[in-house]
């Protein structure tokens, strides 16, 4: 699947954890409950959006009704990150662990959602010369529309986009340890790999984001962690190694470091099998 769009009458698409390979939103025009995206849930009312990453995990807990639309689309298809300069999704409706995952539309904006909506579901119905130009080019009209929305609803985000641009070594190292979390643990690895020294690094990082370079690294980690631990049946040593720590045992003490639970503790009281048990 490249590239799709469908409606929905019920939670039943969504009552389960999703943890897809492609960009997912989800519009909910009719229906309220709570989202549980990673590790926080979020209530929601009618006429939401929301926007999630490629393995980010998250299910629906509705009562009654739940209609609305879902739009998916494989990195294959439309790659934000290789996009960004053009739609400055990146950061804002996708990839930012640090503010709720959904906006909501006031009356005007769901007019204009409805229209990019149906001009989407037209084309994919014409099989026609450059029809993938003509979807991209109105699937990036709607992510720009619902990036303005984020950022007029949560100001937040423009300020750590802001942030993010000055210095520019901010976003570099941003997508540096999304990228390498799993095989570089340390402060000068990073520091490497930008070109830049570990003390300077470490300066540009706790004014900015008022983190050491090393909790930086180590959220991170821990994110990817929990997901593991709570989506899968991996043991503990293969977690471990996936994350690059041959020691199962020095990865354990690090988990409960940085989150003051070992991870089979984690792993039988936290989470999505926590709470569907």
């Amino acid at each position: 699947m490249a590239f799709k769009v469908f409606d929905f009458e019920s939670n039943e698409h969504f009552d389960h954890i999703q943890r897809n390979n492609y960009y997912s939103l989800i519009i909910v025009r009719k229906g309220t409950g709570t989202v549980k995206a990673d590790f926080t849930s979020y209530a929601f009312q009618e006429k939401s959006v929301f926007a999630f990453s490629p393995y980010q995990p998250f299910m629906f807990t509705v009562s009654g009704e739940f209609i609305g639309v879902a739009i998916y689309f494989h990195p294959d298809f439309f790659c934000i990150h290789k996009h960004q300069k053009e739609v400055a999704c990146n950061g804002v409706l996708f990839n930012n662990i640090y503010h709720p995952p959904f906006i909501t539309l006031s009356l005007k904006q769901e007019q204009q959602l409805d229209l990019m909506i149906a001009q989407l579901k037209d084309e994919i119905r014409n099989v026609a010369l450059a029809q993938y130009e003509l979807l991209v080019s109105q699937l990036k009209i709607l992510l720009i529309q619902l990036s303005r929305a984020k950022v007029d609803q949560q100001p937040q985000v423009a300020i750590d986009i802001a942030e993010n641009d000055q210095p520019f070594i901010l976003q570099n190292l941003k997508e540096a340890i999304e990228n390498n979390f799993k095989t570089k643990h340390t402060a000068s690895d990073y520091a490497d790999l930008l070109h830049i020294s570990a003390k300077a690094l470490a300066r540009i990082a706790k004014t900015h984001f008022n983190k050491t370079l090393t909790e930086l690294i180590s959220e991170r980690i821990i994110i990817e962690a929990k997901r593991e631990l709570y989506l899968t049946s991996k043991t503990i040593k293969e977690i471990a190694y996936e994350l690059g720590y041959e020691d199962e045992y020095y990865f354990s003490r690090f988990f409960k470091t940085n989150t003051d639970v070992s991870p089979q503790l984690y792993r039988e009281t936290v989470g999505f099998a926590a709470a569907e048990r």
